[in-house]
């Protein structure tokens, strides 16, 4: 596989809970389709497992430290970075790109403005197909368009998850927003975005679905992207 060198990983964060800020630690531990050891966005099922935020974004939008609530800061450019993207990072870690991280009303509670300027600036967010330890300091390297596209969308990414439930499954609108990885906010709009699919796939999703006695889809397969050999 080529891989690009890109810079470096400056700065490590967790975030063990919801209301508290990012924690600063000098090694984190990726684990291979859950995201970083500790961190509350590590779910199996999520497109969002970690979020990377450049030092370049810092800079230009004059913000605080840690406003926008990344897991790695890097000292290049994220907002060239695009979906299906690989990342190396040191000798073992290998991310998947997902999508860009869309600036968010608690961004602009933070730092107000940034909701209309800041952009694709946010971050990038990613899975983790390699597992391994993380430190600031490692290399960071990029082979373009090795995994699956998801859209920048949510629309669409609410409506591939839809179509992806098996017949004779079911899931809930809470479990379908963190597949599609969007706030559980959104699950109001979900009626009106899943009006766009038949009944026959629509039927799958929501209480009327549990109601009919189905068992919940785990998920199986959604973020299947291949075994990790060949990522040297």
């Amino acid at each position: 596989m080529d891989w690009q060198p890109l810079g470096s990983l400056e700065a490590l964060y967790l975030r063990p809970h919801a209301e508290r800020a990012p924690q600063p630690v000098a090694v984190a531990q990726a684990v291979a389709g859950h995201g970083l050891a500790g961190d509350r966005h590590a779910l199996a099922l999520s497109p969002r497992q970690l979020l990377l935020a450049a030092s370049d974004a810092y800079r230009h939008w004059q913000l605080p430290p840690m406003a926008l609530r990344e897991n790695l800061r890097v000292d290049f450019p994220t907002s060239g970075l695009r979906s299906g993207d690989l990342l190396r990072v040191g000798s073992e870690v290998v991310l998947w790109l997902t999508f860009q991280c869309e600036p968010c009303s608690l961004l602009e509670r933070r730092c107000p403005g940034t909701l209309q300027t800041i952009g694709a600036e946010r971050g990038m967010l990613a899975r983790v197909l390699r597992g391994g330890e993380l430190r600031a300091g490692d290399a960071v390297a990029l082979s373009r368009a090795q995994a699956p596209v998801l859209s920048e969308d949510w629309r669409e990414r609410v409506l591939q998850v839809a179509q992806a439930v098996p017949e004779g499954c079911w899931i809930s609108y809470g479990q379908l927003a963190v597949m599609a990885g969007v706030q559980t906010s959104y699950c109001r709009a979900f009626p009106r975005v899943l009006s766009r699919l038949p009944a026959a796939v629509t039927s799958r999703i929501g209480k009327a679905a549990e109601a009919a006695g189905a068992p919940t889809w785990s998920g199986a397969g959604l973020f299947a992207t291949g075994p990790s050999a060949g990522f040297d």
